[in-house]
């Protein structure tokens, strides 16, 4: 088990491992989600992120109570993020919300909750809610206790600025998307003058994500230097681009459903990029954005 993962210090003094488990998956099959989140906690992973709009917090919070029950982990050892959807974001509907997520959990509480995106949308269309309203229920659900601290994700810099400027309690993280092909320098130095931690999600990129229009860019797969990169350290492509992130001070919650690469992506804390080994990764970026949330594109906030 990997048992040297780094720690980052969150703005309000609680910790964040900088590794976690991403349980995203657009088709699984039943039980994988509880599969992957024993697995990952048996090799190591500590902090396991999800969301309501996954479908899966059931089984997140069966692989959970499992390994708690077996005695591998207690509940304070462990980060357990979730998020709210964009069709709760009205004041009033903050609180049952966490407290649906929870109750699929099978937890008393979440160490970090996050407003899902900044758009806010429901069956019937653009529902138009500022997310300064949804931050209020978010603070409510602090000072219940129902989570241990309050976030973000897929908020901009304008965004980002204007919440923590005029919210009483700061987040604590913006997690959005960062890889190699996304390097997004500008809105990580945005949230670490905020004093807001960085949390990348689908941080391999295009090594999972390839499109048809960037079939022959995908770097990540294919670079002879990258290639060099991960033969002289034994790691994999994967481990090189996750490290690169981990090295810049960005958390990253890397998603499988496959035992070794599991087991694999947390296993990069063994070894250390030199600055030009950083700079090549760091050149792959092409601003190609995986999830660029394209079905909210034409509604308020949207963030792109």
């Amino acid at each position: 088990m990997i048992k040297n993962v780094t720690i980052l210090k969150l703005n309000n003094g609680g910790a964040m491992p900088i590794i976690g488990l991403g349980t995203y998956a657009r088709k699984a099959i039943s039980g994988q989600y509880r599969q992957a989140v024993e697995w990952g906690i048996d090799a190591g992973y500590r902090h396991i992120d999800t969301a309501s709009s996954y479908h899966n917090e059931e089984e997140v919070g069966e692989g959970i109570a499992n390994k708690i029950q077996q005695g591998v982990v207690t509940r304070d050892q462990l980060f357990i993020t979730t998020k709210l959807w964009n069709d709760q974001h009205a004041k009033k509907d903050v609180i049952p919300a966490i407290k649906q997520s929870l109750s699929k959990l099978k937890l008393d509480y979440v160490d970090l909750y996050l407003i899902h995106w900044p758009v806010s949308v429901n069956e019937k269309g653009d529902m138009n809610i500022d997310y300064m309203e949804t931050w209020k229920g978010m603070e409510e659900a602090l000072e219940l206790g129902l989570t241990k601290s309050i976030g973000v994700s897929n908020f901009n810099e304008q965004q980002l600025t204007r919440l923590v400027q005029n919210a009483q309690i700061k987040p604590v993280c913006n997690q959005i998307e960062i890889n190699p092909t996304l390097t997004a320098h500008k809105l990580v130095e945005c949230c670490k003058q905020l004093s807001v931690t960085p949390v990348a999600y689908t941080p391999l990129g295009l090594i999972s994500e390839a499109r048809p229009e960037f079939i022959g860019k995908d770097v990540i797969k294919t670079d002879p230097k990258l290639g060099s990169i991960a033969e002289k350290y034994g790691k994999t492509r994967a481990q090189i681009a996750l490290r690169y992130l981990v090295q810049r001070g960005i958390a990253v919650i890397p998603k499988s459903f496959t035992k070794s690469r599991i087991e694999e992506n947390i296993n990069i804390f063994d070894f250390e990029l030199s600055e030009d080994e950083m700079k090549i990764v760091d050149s792959y970026n092409i601003d190609h954005r995986c999830v660029p949330g394209l079905a909210f594109e034409k509604l308020s906030n949207y963030p792109f």
